[in-house]
């Protein structure tokens, strides 16, 4: 996996939720925030790619009845499919089982391979062409029986109007995985997009379809459109697409990706996917992290309206879970957005970032810095470390969103006023 993907993968927790090792004058720092806000729907691409098939599987699965791919594989490995006979490929919402629960305490099913993972999902595409195709399976990764599985395929479809990549991957989630809690609409004031839904489905569970782009700040006219189900008893399915045939660095074959967001809703939630889902093992439970000492979203949001200069509000307000918070302010002048990290930083975490840094009379050090993500926009930020070792980063934009061209000139709160903000007494480390 690219290492530029995978840290962008990992930066919704590590900077919208505890910011360790933020630098403010690191490059692209608003595009790396938004790119991470996207981790949980980027995190099938390092794993669903890793067993390479040569050409379609004719027999998908088998437990809740046989699927068949309807085309035939030429000794190319290029496959013609035609329109399934199922609801994903029509259009309609189908027959959804996708909450039947995995676990019933019976021992795990036997393990589907990559090969039936890629023929089932061919099988629900409408009519076309499928190349490069791709499966993986349910088999533990090598030397960790029991581990972390995640099954999945990708390929590239024609359906006569351009080639597009797409990818699905499938696997569980723990009871009591906070990523369960996580599949709603991103932030628009972070991460840009043309369309989204996020609603409940049957049973239990919740189903978002996301229409935006591969760059959030859209440095490519690439679009990514992206459905993700997680259902009551754990499973994660999530389909991705794109208008090119390459997620990355390949120009755009046509000018959207080639199924409806109802095609994406009827896909992930198919019954084809009850046999792949069964067969992966149990989760283990994941390290839940202390939210006691943490602040909330709203919690920050209270703190600091109280600490902004007289005739600005909060408004637009973000942020969800604890550590991280933003909104926007308006002086008349223009938007501009403003975000906080509030963290726990007592574990002596502080040497690297806060060595060179200004110390205040009650001991509080301070970081300026001010950098500019691209051309005209402007990100200004104070980072703090209170004495009890409580870390509070506020960055101010000269736009109303981090990916948006410039609305003013500069941000609305100096240096001054945002110091004033983040070495506040009023924020205290929780014991």
């Amino acid at each position: 996996m690219p290492e530029q993907d995978k840290f962008e993968d990992d930066l919704l927790y590590a900077l919208t939720r505890t910011g360790e090792g933020f630098r403010p004058e690191q490059a692209d720092q608003a595009g790396m925030v938004a790119g991470g806000y996207q981790r949980g729907r980027r995190r099938w691409r390092s794993r669903s790619t890793a067993a390479v098939v040569g050409g379609a599987a004719a027999l998908a699965l088998v437990g809740t009845g046989a699927v068949y791919l309807t085309g035939s594989s030429s000794p190319s490995g290029t496959t013609t499919v035609a329109a399934a006979s199922t609801g994903a490929a029509s259009g309609s919402t189908g027959t959804s089982a996708a909450l039947t629960p995995a676990s019933t305490g019976t021992p795990t099913p036997k393990e589907v391979s990559g090969d039936e993972v890629l023929a089932a999902f061919q099988a629900l595409l409408p009519k076309g062409q499928v190349t490069d195709g791709k499966g993986t399976g349910t088999e533990p990764p090598s030397g960790k029986p029991g581990g972390s599985v995640n099954a999945g395929a990708t390929l590239l479809f024609d359906d006569g109007q351009g080639k597009a990549a797409m990818g699905i991957s499938l696997t569980r989630l723990a009871p009591n995985d906070p990523n369960r809690a996580q599949n709603v609409c991103p932030d628009k004031k972070l991460v840009p997009y043309d369309a989204c839904s996020s609603t409940s489905v049957p049973g239990g569970g919740s189903l978002t379809v996301l229409q935006g782009y591969e760059y959030p700040d859209k440095r490519a006219t690439t679009k990514s459109w992206n459905a993700r189900l997680i259902g009551q008893d754990g499973r994660q399915v999530e389909l991705s697409e794109w208008n090119s045939p390459a997620e990355k660095g390949a120009p755009d074959s046509r000018p959207t990706p080639p199924l409806s967001p109802e095609q994406l809703r009827a896909i992930v939630t198919d019954k084809s996917w009850d046999p792949v889902i069964a067969a992966i093992p149990e989760p283990e439970p994941v390290p839940v992290r202390d939210t006691g000492r943490e602040y909330s979203a709203q919690e920050i949001l209270q703190t600091v309206a109280g600490l902004l200069p007289s005739g600005l509000t909060e408004t637009e307000p973000g942020g969800d879970g604890f550590g991280y918070a933003n909104f926007v302010l308006n002086d008349g002048k223009g938007k501009s957005m403003v975000q906080l990290n509030v963290q726990d930083w007592s574990g002596d975490r502080g040497n690297s970032l806060f060595g060179d840094a200004r110390t205040l009379p009650d001991g509080t050090k301070v970081v300026v810095s001010k950098g500019s993500d691209k051309p005209g926009v402007d990100m200004w930020t104070v980072d703090t470390l209170h004495p009890d070792g409580l870390r509070v980063v506020i960055s101010s934009f000269n736009s109303g969103t981090q990916t948006s061209p410039a609305t003013r000139r500069t941000p609305v709160l100096t240096d001054d006023q945002m110091q004033t903000i983040a070495a506040a007494p009023v924020w205290k480390l929780r014991k």
